[in-house]
């Protein structure tokens, strides 16, 4: 047998290493992933505070929590675009002095509605400034290096939700200066301050992405059938449906056709539209979608309804509630950094696992509460074990979905899939909180007085939704696996 060398050539040389510059550069964008997410997790605990000192109603109380996320996925796909234009460093720093001031107003607002309007405008600000973390990461980070870098975002991620929940309960606990609830939003000023300045003088100056064409239009459609959805299902319940949120209901549907329509136009036309009509020809990469959209409806609504739950249905302070979700959060991250290396070496097996993990999670938790009953005694600490099965369920399935939906589209895609995704991910999360809110405010009862039967009836809901998304996860890779 001939023996054959691949490596006749000299040495390659190493990938150069990221510069200090870059890792301070970086340092200093992840405080925008870091607020961001903290934020997105920091008012569950707050909910009956704002409850009580407020007297913020349950469609107020869904609105802050969805309001914030829904804002976000809508603003997703524009902040990256304006980071383009007029420069990452640029960009960074507006959203990062809009995120401060809108969460003074958050913590300065005397009313729900206030508070809402504040809340919307922090997930605009949101979605200006998180962005360009991963734009400042594509233009100065080597490719040998960039997932390590991404790696960092998503880890510095779940530490900001994790902290959300606990920072959020610690600052309620000891009512910092009296402020109360405030104090969840006031925190956000100081570091918001010293990351705009060091952003200004650490963020390359001149950095920026091709100058792609605005698509305002689509943007405005892909807004608006997302604000027809969620403002009826949010106040529709507390209002009484009324006509008006029939009317933006029915809607929704025509401004979503016009929006798509725009959209095979624009393209048609040699355009950028925000969505890319390309994707919705990639049946695994929209099969994939939709599994995701499935599991983030039960995720954002499970987070939102498990805080009411510890505080209003078990009676657990802020501070408990906060302590709660970090065993959870714990095995979440445990799985999120499992599920990579056990997906690759061993298949979709492990996602489906998670999957089955969440469903049993979900089932022990709902069993406890059936059986304490409305009165009884039930510790909030009892949810342990089902809390700890369902984070290491939701850390194994969750990033393998997002990565066999990136790994079914082309390089000239990645940019406009990754952007539906992510505005999907928030969306999806705000709807969930809407709608399976909604069931578990009705079958809970006026003031929450039935929170244990509310949260195993939804659970129920949250059981289904994990199962259709692990179902058409399988189901596309078998169907990859076939051809």
């Amino acid at each position: 047998m001939t023996e054959t060398r691949l490596d006749t050539g000299p040495p390659r040389p190493a990938p150069a290493e990221p510069s200090p510059a870059d890792r301070r550069m970086l340092a200093v964008a992840l405080t925008a992933t870091f607020m961001g997410s903290f934020d997105l997790f920091v008012v569950n605990v707050a909910t009956e505070a704002l409850r009580a000192d407020l007297g913020a109603s349950d469609a107020a109380l869904e609105l802050v929590v969805s309001g914030y996320a829904f804002a976000y996925a809508a603003g997703l796909i524009t902040g990256g675009r304006l980071g383009d234009r007029f420069g990452y460093r640029r960009t960074f720093v507006a959203g990062m002095v809009a995120f401060t001031v809108t969460s003074l107003l958050c913590g300065l607002a005397q009313g729900a509605g206030e508070l809402v309007v504040a809340r919307l405008a922090q997930g605009l600000a949101a979605a200006v400034m998180v962005p360009q973390v991963l734009s400042l990461v594509t233009a100065r980070f080597p490719a040998a290096h960039r997932g390590r870098a991404t790696g960092w975002n998503g880890a510095v991620a779940g530490i900001g939700s994790i902290a959300g929940q606990l920072i959020g309960g610690v600052l309620l606990q000891a009512d910092v200066f009296g402020l109360g609830w405030r104090a969840v939003f006031l925190v956000n000023v100081p570091v918001g301050v010293v990351a705009s300045i060091a952003a200004w003088r650490l963020l390359p100056a001149q950095l920026s992405g091709p100058r792609r064409q605005f698509d305002a239009i689509g943007a405005l459609g892909v807004t608006a059938t997302l604000a027809l959805l969620l403002v009826p299902l949010s106040l529709g319940r507390d209002e009484g449906w009324p006509l008006w949120t029939w009317a933006c209901l029915a809607a929704a549907v025509p401004v979503a056709w016009a929006t798509w329509l725009w959209q095979r136009t624009l393209r048609a036309r040699g355009g950028e539209p925000v969505l890319n009509p390309a994707l919705f020809r990639n049946r695994p990469y929209l099969t994939l979608l939709a599994g995701l959209g499935a599991f983030q409806l039960y995720f954002g609504a499970y987070m939102f309804t498990l805080a009411l739950l510890l505080q209003a249905g078990l009676g657990a302070s802020p501070l408990t509630a906060g302590a709660v979700f970090v065993p959870q959060a714990a095995t979440f991250t445990a799985g999120s950094l499992l599920s990579g290396r056990l997906t690759a070496r061993h298949g979709m097996r492990w996602p489906v696992a998670g999957g089955a993990l969440v469903v049993a999670g979900l089932a022990l938790a709902a069993t406890q509460l059936t059986a304490s009953g409305r009165g009884g005694t039930l510790d909030p600490w009892a949810l342990t074990p089902a809390l700890l099965l369902t984070g290491l369920g939701n850390g194994l399935l969750m990033p393998p979905i997002i990565g066999a939906a990136l790994s079914r589209v082309t390089p000239e895609t990645a940019g406009s899939a990754s952007g539906m995704l992510n505005t999907a991910q928030q969306a999806a999360g705000s709807l969930g909180v809407a709608l399976l809110g909604m069931l578990f405010f009705t079958v809970s009862g006026p003031g929450l007085r039935d929170a244990r039967t509310g949260m195993a009836a939804v659970s129920a809901a949250f059981a289904a939704l994990v199962a259709v998304s692990t179902t058409l996860m399988w189901s596309t890779h078998r169907r990859s696996a076939a051809s």
